[in-house]
């Protein structure tokens, strides 16, 4: 054979049909005659559409990757060149390639459904760890009570739209090529509702909803955090015509507090406490989400120290128990003695043989350069 039909497409051999319609369809709005007058467009607009005739058709295609001409098989007179009945054997899709998908005939809808909405509320930190409910304020469209949704004045209806006659779309007859081509749009004065409303609701003005305010009591889950979005189905705004309500979204963000910081689920906070507290050891009292506690402050801790409090923290959002409550210890050096303290710190240190210390020194912290150099050298 001596043409190469998916050469002639430009696909592969093993492409799926979606991909050689794809193909035909890409190249038939840059080949095709009214677009390009060219003669040599012309003739190759004839191969693309002898290509495709073949390939998308699965018995044809068969028989041409046997090795045999469906073309001919089928009567289809002068092969890629033709424009006989096989030529156009598909014709809705050419139209397609210009048109674009059909869409669904008859008219649409005047009743949809309504958008999501969404509403950010504030929670306290101990709200978001152990849950609470609160009631918010929604101002959405609702159903028009006067009209109960359908548009139009009490004692009215919607008519049959005169120009389209129900359909929701009008016909025109154009000229090409192909000889007479009829195109649907959508009817101008229904707008594809294929009816008319000549007396809309004086509440709404025809939309057959309103808006309104309203209050909604939301139950805020344990474990909630910044971000964190609650689902209220069919909460949202009423749709066009009274069409079902889309969904309410509750974002939540969390208030900072004055002493905890939150990660994940577990707490953070900072003690700061005197040196000699922390040589001698001592309890310091924290007011935490479950009440006063004591942090047990060891002798000898450190700065820098973290002290855990376990299952003092955030209540898992999915799943059970808690987080941890992080106590980070920081130890304060005093900047000024009187001479009396002074004479008792340097006692001190004479009898811990601390007069003079030497101290003890560590590498710094590598640069970033230095750590690259350390992984490349195996260290």
């Amino acid at each position: 054979m001596a043409t190469d039909y998916y050469a002639v497409l430009g696909v592969r051999r093993d492409a799926s049909q979606e991909e050689i319609k794809k193909a035909f369809r890409r190249l038939a709005r840059e080949l095709h005659p009214d677009v390009n007058p060219d003669p040599k467009t012309q003739e190759r607009f004839k191969e693309i559409n002898a290509a495709y005739e073949v390939l998308s058709d699965p018995q044809k295609k068969q028989v041409y990757d046997l090795g045999g001409d469906p073309l001919q098989q089928a009567g289809a007179g002068g092969g890629a060149g033709g424009f006989g009945a096989g030529g156009f054997g598909n014709f809705s899709d050419i139209m397609d390639a210009f048109f674009g998908t059909a869409s669904q005939r008859g008219p649409r809808s005047r009743t949809r459904r309504g958008q999501d909405a969404m509403i950010r509320i504030e929670v306290e930190l101990d709200e978001a760890a152990f849950g609470t409910t609160k009631d918010i304020q929604v101002d959405t469209a609702i159903v028009c009570t006067t009209c109960s949704g359908e548009g139009a004045a009490p004692g009215t209806s919607a008519q049959t739209c005169d120009m389209c006659r129900g359909r929701g779309e009008v016909s025109q007859v154009t000229r090409s090529f192909l000889g007479q081509v009829m195109t649907s749009r959508p009817c101008p004065q229904c707008q594809g509702f294929g009816t008319v409303v000549p007396n809309p609701c004086p509440e709404c003005a025809g939309d057959g909803r309103v808006r309104s305010r309203r209050t909604l009591t939301v139950k805020i889950p344990a474990g909630v955090d910044n971000g964190t979005r609650i689902q209220l189905a069919g909460e949202g705004e009423v749709g066009p015509g009274g069409g079902p309500a889309g969904d309410l979204y509750v974002e939540i963000h969390e208030l900072p507090h004055s002493t905890f910081q939150r990660r994940g689920d577990d707490l953070h906070c900072t003690v700061t406490i005197p040196m000699t507290a922390a040589a001698l050891g001592t309890k310091v009292p924290l007011e935490t989400l479950d009440g006063m506690e004591e942090v047990d402050i060891r002798p000898g801790t450190q700065s820098g120290q973290s002290i855990p409090l376990h299952g003092r923290g955030v209540t898992h959002l999915r799943g059970g128990g808690r987080g941890d409550l992080i106590v980070h210890v920081e130890v304060q050096t005093p900047s000024k003695l009187d001479p009396e303290q002074e004479r008792l710190l340097r006692e001190l240190a004479k009898l811990r043989g601390e007069e003079r210390p030497l101290g003890q020194f560590q590498p710094g912290q590598q640069g970033l350069f230095s750590r690259l150099k350390d992984a490349f050298n195996g260290r």
